[in-house]
C-alpha cells in the first residue's frame, strides 16, 4: 500500500474527496441558507418590487406572498390556460399581460384573471376583458387600475395536446410572453399573479395562504449527505483496491514459496 501507485491514487482520492466535501458544505449552505418569513408575513400586502424584480426568479418563502401592483392590460393579450383546477373542479383560467405603470423600461406581469368553468364562459370574459383593456387602455384619461393578489412561480411550459397546438396547459409567463403584443424591449416578471378580485364576470381563484415553511430545505440537507457519502467512498475505493492488490501478491509470494519447497 506505500507503493507509488497507491501513494500517487490515494492522493488523486485525497483530491476527489475535497471536491466532494466542498460541494457537500456548498449544498448544505443552501439546506440552511433560506430562512422562513415570520407568521402572516405573506398576508401584508406589499409593493411587488419589494417582493421580486423583474427577471428575478421567486425566492422560495415568498412563494403565495401577497403583492399590489398599479398599470393597465394590454387589449388582444387575454389567454386561456386550460385544466385549473379551481375548489376540486376542473376549469379555465383567463390570463392578461398586465403593464406596470412605470416611467422606466416597460414592464409587465402576467396575471390569471378568474377562473371559468367551460371554455364557453372563458371566451365570454375574454372578449368583454378586451374590450374593457382597449377602452381603458394607453392615451385614456382613465386611471391606473390597482391589482392585489398572491404572487406564484412559474410553472414552466408544456407540451400541448397533439391535437391542440396552440393550447395552454400550465400557467408559464414565459409560454404566455410568446403570445403577447408589442413586446420589444419588454421587461418580464418571471412569476406570475393570482388575481384576489376576479375580472370579467369569473369566478374568483382559490389561492389559500401557504403553509408555513421549515428554514431547512431537506431537499438540499439529503444532497449533502449524499456528497459526503461519495467522498467515503472514494476513500474505501483506494483501500479495497489496494488491499485486493496486497493479498494479490502475498499469494504470489506464497505459491512461489511452495513451489520451491517442493512437493
Amino acid at each position: 500500500m506505500i507503493r507509488p501507485r497507491w501513494i500517487a491514487m490515494l492522493a488523486l482520492c485525497l483530491v476527489v474527496a475535497g471536491v466532494f466535501a466542498w460541494l457537500g458544505q456548498w449544498q448544505l449552505g443552501r439546506a440552511i441558507d433560506t430562512a422562513p418569513v415570520d407568521p402572516g408575513t405573506t398576508e401584508q400586502i406589499k409593493p411587488i418590487d419589494e417582493v421580486v424584480r423583474p427577471g428575478q426568479y421567486l425566492s422560495a418563502p415568498l412563494v403565495g406572498q401577497k403583492v399590489e401592483v398599479s398599470g393597465r392590460f394590454v387589449a388582444d393579450d387575454f389567454l386561456i390556460v386550460t385544466q385549473r383546477v379551481n375548489d376540486g373542479t376542473e376549469g379555465y383560467w383567463v390570463t392578461g399581460q398586465f403593464r406596470l405603470a412605470t416611467s422606466g423600461t416597460p414592464t409587465s406581469l402576467a396575471v390569471a384573471v378568474g377562473w371559468a368553468p367551460t371554455a364557453k364562459a372563458a371566451e365570454r370574459a375574454v372578449a368583454e376583458l378586451e374590450r374593457t383593456a382597449a377602452a381603458s387602455g394607453a392615451g385614456t384619461s382613465a386611471p391606473a387600475q390597482v391589482l392585489t393578489g398572491r404572487i406564484i412561480s412559474d410553472e414552466g411550459p408544456a407540451v400541448p395536446p397533439r391535437d391542440r397546438p396552440m393550447e395552454l396547459t400550465t400557467m408559464s409567463p414565459a409560454a404566455l410572453l410568446g403570445r403577447w403584443h408589442d413586446v420589444e424591449g419588454l421587461d418580464v416578471y418571471r412569476p406570475y399573479l393570482t388575481s384576489a378580485k376576479p375580472l370579467g364576470g369569473l369566478t374568483a381563484i382559490s389561492s389559500p395562504a401557504p403553509d408555513e415553511r421549515s428554514g431547512v430545505n431537506w431537499l438540499n440537507l439529503f444532497y449533502a449527505v449524499e456528497w459526503a457519502v461519495f467522498a467515503g467512498f472514494a476513500f474505501y475505493l483506494w483501500y479495497r483496491l489496494a488491499k485486493d492488490a496486497w493479498e494479490k501478491e502475498v499469494e504470489e509470494i506464497q505459491d512461489a514459496a511452495a513451489a520451491a519447497s517442493g512437493p
